[in-house]
């Protein structure tokens, strides 16, 4: 069976929340090789250049895995299937990027390589160890969460991911339809054994997942799969360059509906049996310090995340300062519109006030297509590579906006077929603050994730784990740099929506405080909700989404504001040091040219830029 590799298992591939990120992909360069097993599925002859090596394992990837092609935008023999779900598929994809790495260990000398491919050694090495530091830990990735559940993840991929350009693509459509019941039956299956193992979440999360699978199953055949599909075929049929007739139409979306009666169904029914029954068993206590080796686990999951060898104790630290300082800058622009009180006073006035949240969807959504276009008018300024791949804003579709996050992206598809996708969640207007829009849009769209991600995938010299991987620091450390950018860039002009910036640096510094807080010191999930309160102006609901999001997704929000925070240091120390010959043009390449990259190589690569400015 083909099977889904260690960067696309569910927990990953499946989650469309860009800002939730993948897994820190790249650790630190300096420790210890993982060991690795003598069978081997790497190449016996290891090629003399190191590119067609990094093509080799990209290939291995690929023919494992028919979700990673659909990703991008590969549609060939196996598009209609879904690939092996699995433990022992996880692990066997764990393996061969072990196996890879050990091999290219052997086989090449770092130093004699050039530069470029020396960078590509170097962030695949760590790659391979950030995998490795986190495999016994695999069994504690929580398969069905209100965030990137499979219950909800599965039909999105379809809705998202699936196109149908074609009729053979439709056909497609209508296997992986016919097999999603085999795989919710084989995902169902290692949840209950990691139940048994005593590897829960929360007992809160279960009614969401539960409301998902019940949104999907009392649609019947009205589910949004069915109308996604049916969607696509009506398009099929008034634009295809090969249009098909109304006939085979017909065919089409009755044996997909056929399908998932028979198969989606009865999976969904059975996955819906045993969330009920591990919810009556589950766990009260929030955090993975409640499993064997829970401290173990987040340690691994902070240096991932983080790329650095900060503790939970100083990430705690870091970000009770910084909520300090950020508070004293929200302090100025109360004083600023006049506002006479204290800060939680203004807080609340601008998390109840009606001026600062809209009344419609289409509303929110046009301000946020004029915010996006007024900056994409003036980053040539600012950027001399800019991206090609067109972007989208999309509300979150309705079978899953009650439990998805807030807001995320979705990269372009490498050959164009599909545009990078900012989501936003519009299910509740009383979460998203009119006060957040203009930073939000800039973090999710551009100059932040859709700006860096479209512009790694466009980079077609370098190696594709490198055009398609991830590092959660960089990543998202450049997307909360880009909410500050813009006040350089003479943007925020209303001093409520200056305020919303700081209002969502305010929110990544206080995850330090509460991501660590509830899997390092054992808050309770009340205990951390309570703490933003007290030091946001954000709204109930977002502050109880947000907390259980740092619950089932431990470590990941901590790499928000550490990377930024490096980008920063990075960027004023290059002004200090070049002065009136600082570029910021120039900055920003250096910073995304070599696609993302461990904090401690970013630090390397722009004080190597710098040394060459200053030598001329």
């Amino acid at each position: 069976m083909k099977r889904v590799p260690i960067a696309a298992t569910m927990t990953a591939s499946l989650a469309l929340a860009a800002c939730a990120g993948t897994p820190g992909e790249m650790a630190s360069v300096t420790s210890p090789a993982p060991a690795v097993s003598e069978t081997s599925t790497a190449p016996q002859q290891v090629p003399a250049d190191i590119d067609d090596f990094f093509d080799a394992y990209d290939d291995a990837q690929l023919a494992s895995s028919p979700l990673t092609k659909a990703y991008r935008g590969i549609r060939d023999e196996d598009y209609g299937e879904w690939g092996d779900f699995t433990l022992a598929g996880v692990r066997e994809d764990q393996q061969r990027q072990q196996n890879y790495a050990a091999r290219m260990r052997a086989s090449y000398d770092v130093d004699a390589l050039g530069e470029q491919d020396a960078l590509s050694y170097r962030l695949f090495d760590a790659m391979a160890q950030r995998s490795a530091s986190l495999a016994p830990f695999t069994e504690y990735n929580y398969l069905f969460d209100q965030m990137n559940g499979a219950q909800s993840g599965l039909p999105a991929f379809l809705i998202n991911i699936h196109a149908v350009q074609n009729a053979a693509h439709a056909e497609a459509y209508i296997s992986r339809i016919a097999a999603l019941g085999g795989v919710i039956d084989t995902l169902t299956a290692r949840a209950r054994a990691q139940a048994e193992a005593g590897v829960m979440p929360p007992d809160w999360v279960y009614s969401y997942v539960i409301s998902d699978i019940r949104n999907l199953l009392d649609a019947g055949t009205d589910n949004a799969v069915l109308e996604d599909f049916n969607g696509k075929v009506m398009r099929l049929r008034e634009n295809a360059q090969v249009p098909i007739s109304e006939s085979r139409a017909i065919d089409l979306t009755g044996r997909a509906a056929a399908a998932w009666t028979q198969s989606a169904v009865p999976a969904y029914r059975r996955l819906l049996a045993e969330m009920e029954r591990q919810q009556a068993i589950a766990p009260t206590e929030d955090g993975i310090w409640r499993f064997d080796k829970g401290a173990q686990y987040y340690d691994a999951l902070l240096a991932s995340y983080t790329t650095t060898d900060l503790t939970a104790d100083q990430i705690h630290r870091l970000g009770v300062e910084n909520v300090a300082r950020i508070h004293d800058e929200m302090r100025t622009i109360m004083r600023q519109v006049g506002f006479e009180g204290t800060l939680q006073e203004f807080f609340e006035f601008t998390r109840t006030d009606d001026r600062f949240y809209y009344d419609t969807r289409e509303a929110y959504l046009a301000d946020a297509q004029a915010v996006i276009d007024a900056m994409e008018a003036k980053l040539p300024e600012y950027f001399t590579t800019l991206p090609k791949a067109d972007m989208v804003i999309k509300p979150v579709e309705a079978f899953r906006e009650q439990s998805a996050g807030k807001a995320f992206y979705q990269s372009p598809a490498p050959d164009g077929s599909r545009p990078g996708t900012y989501y936003v969640n519009l299910y509740n207007l009383k979460d998203m603050s009119k006060n957040e829009l203009e930073a939000l849009a800039y973090h999710e769209a551009v100059p932040g994730h859709h700006l860096q991600r479209a512009i790694q995938t466009e980079l077609g010299d370098v190696p594709p784990f490198r055009r398609f991987g991830g590092v959660t620091a960089y990543t998202e450390g450049w997307g909360l740099y880009s909410e500050d950018l813009p006040k350089e860039m003479g943007f925020y002009t209303d001093p409520y929506s200056d305020f919303g910036r700081l209002q969502m640096e305010l929110w990544r510094a206080c995850r330090l405080v509460v991501d660590t807080g509830i899997h390092s010191k054992r808050w309770s999930r009340e205990r951390a909700i309570q703490y933003l309160k007290d030091n946001t102006p954000n709204p109930d609901g977002d502050i109880r989404k947000a907390i259980e999001r740092y619950i089932v997704m431990p470590g990941q929000a901590t790499a928000y504001m550490i990377g930024k925070l490096k980008i920063m240091e990075l960027r004023e120390k290059a002004r200090a040091e070049l002065g009136e010959d600082f570029d910021i043009r120039a900055f920003h390449d250096v910073v995304l040219l070599d696609g993302p990259v461990p904090l401690s190589i970013l630090e390397e690569n722009v004080e190597a830029w710098i040394a060459q400015e200053k030598g001329g």
